[in-house]
């Protein structure tokens, strides 16, 4: 009997038949199954048993599965849940990916495809559950220093990197335009196994339809007009490497076809060749896109969703990460050739690039602060030497208190504090004597 936990699913249907049938069906796998007949009974389970994965009848009499889901969700927000619906059920299931499902199929489908997508999520769970005490983790520390940031959306990011890089499981980027996706797996690819080999980058947006294949998978000497010489392609230039596909979501579904071959059978063949080669590559992708809706719009293939997004990784927004952007600012600026210890930002322009939403992410704060140099006297940026829209002011308080109270001396003394840190929370956090919670509870409070 092993002590280690074991992976477990809930199935909730209002058919016997189909629960005995997912019953025997998972019998061989190394899964434990615990079965309900209707939604009050799998929430009343959920509220008492360790669950790792909620499968789900949608329509079932008394407590539908939206229902289900809402409530499941709010008992645990990192419950894994895929929906089962029958013919015609799509629209509804498409609504309960939006609130939270992690996939959905239709009722009477290959068993083997309900295998592979519990699958994926068990491959998931198994990295979630690996253990890392105090030695482990000395041999496995963040060192990438082109990913910036120490807020805790990244010192979270940084963790997964180093908890999911030594393995060679594919692994899908997502997040907005301009927040470092390709720095991530820059990074992924620094503290794997594969670190001495090639990172090959292929910006799938910029790579024209026609010849994409043969970017990708190389040609053969005369397969087309103008091959004169045969090319070996990018894949087989990142052999025992990382391959990195930027904007995946780009792709065309012919071209997405054959990139799902490459990465089950790990072979490509070359345009106007009749043999596969044989790779070995890591593959991580990337993309602004929200997969799922174009899946679902069928601009996506749903195999080729499943087989990228085994471990999916969100880079957070600038401005979800606002505790960085002092940091973010020194390190742009020192990155520029001679710049270091030549220039600096006064606090009232630093504020006012903390407070500013960041649309355009990290991509939009570097165009900045470059756009301001030009301006800046003696490599000192101001407030006048920002962009208008960024504004020349500081914002007004949201929240006003009678002078002389010990909550506008505490009030002062935070907004000191951070000025002095430049808007560095954890150092502002140190400056105060104070803890990193407790500080952002203040913040909070007083609206900053």
């Amino acid at each position: 009997m092993t002590d280690k936990k074991q992976f477990t699913i809930l199935v909730v249907d209002d058919e016997q038949s189909i629960l005995n049938s997912i019953q025997r069906f998972f019998k061989k796998d190394n899964y434990r199954v615990i079965l309900a007949d209707s939604g009050e009974e799998g929430l009343a389970i959920l509220a008492k048993n360790s669950v790792d994965l909620l499968l789900l009848d949608l329509k079932m009499p008394g407590m539908d599965g939206l229902t289900v889901l809402k409530k499941a969700k709010d008992l645990l927000p990192e419950l894994k849940v895929i929906i089962q619906t029958g013919h015609g059920g799509v629209s509804e299931a498409v609504e309960a990916i939006r609130n939270g499902a992690s996939d959905f199929l239709e009722k009477g489908g290959s068993p083997e495809l309900l295998r592979n997508r519990v699958g994926l999520i068990y491959e998931n769970w198994l990295l979630s559950q690996k253990e890392w005490d105090g030695k482990e983790r000395r041999g496995y520390v963040f060192d990438c220093d082109k990913l910036v940031g120490e807020s805790p959306p990244i010192l979270k990011l940084k963790d997964l990197i180093v908890r999911v890089a030594d393995t060679d499981t594919t692994v899908l980027i997502q997040g907005e335009s301009g927040t470092g996706k390709e720095l991530v797996a820059q990074a992924l690819h620094h503290h794997s196994k594969r670190r001495e080999a090639p990172f090959v980058v292929v910006d799938c947006a910029s790579i024209n339809e026609t010849v994409i294949e043969s970017e990708l998978f190389g040609h053969e000497k005369g397969a087309f007009t103008g091959a004169e010489t045969a090319t070996q392609g990018l894949v087989r230039t990142a052999n025992k490497g990382t391959l990195f596909l930027d904007e995946i979501g780009e792709l065309s579904l012919s071209v997405q076809a054959k990139l799902l071959r490459l990465i089950q059978e790990q072979t490509v063949r070359p345009v106007g060749s009749t043999k596969n080669q044989q790779v070995d590559i890591r593959i991580i992708a990337a993309t602004h896109r929200k997969l799922l809706d174009e899946m679902i719009g069928k601009t996506f293939r749903q195999d080729l969703y499943y087989r990228l997004s085994t471990v999916t990784l969100t880079v957070p927004p600038l401005r979800e990460r606002r505790g960085d952007i002092g940091l973010l600012s020194n390190h742009i600026l020192c990155r520029r050739e001679g710049a270091k210890n030549k220039t600096s930002i006064t606090d009232q322009a630093q504020l006012l690039l903390n407070q500013y939403e960041w649309p355009g992410n990290v991509r939009e704060l570097e165009n900045v602060l470059l756009g301001a140099l030009v301006f800046a006297k003696d490599g000192i940026i101001t407030p006048e030497d920002l962009p208008p829209h960024i504004g020349t002011h500081l914002p007004v308080e949201k929240t006003t208190l009678k002078a002389g109270t010990l909550a506008s001396y505490e009030l002062e003394a935070i907004k000191n504090a951070l000025v002095e840190a430049k808007a560095n929370r954890r150092t502002a956090a140190n400056i105060l004597d104070i803890s990193e919670a407790t500080l952002y509870r203040k913040i909070k409070e007083y609206s900053l």
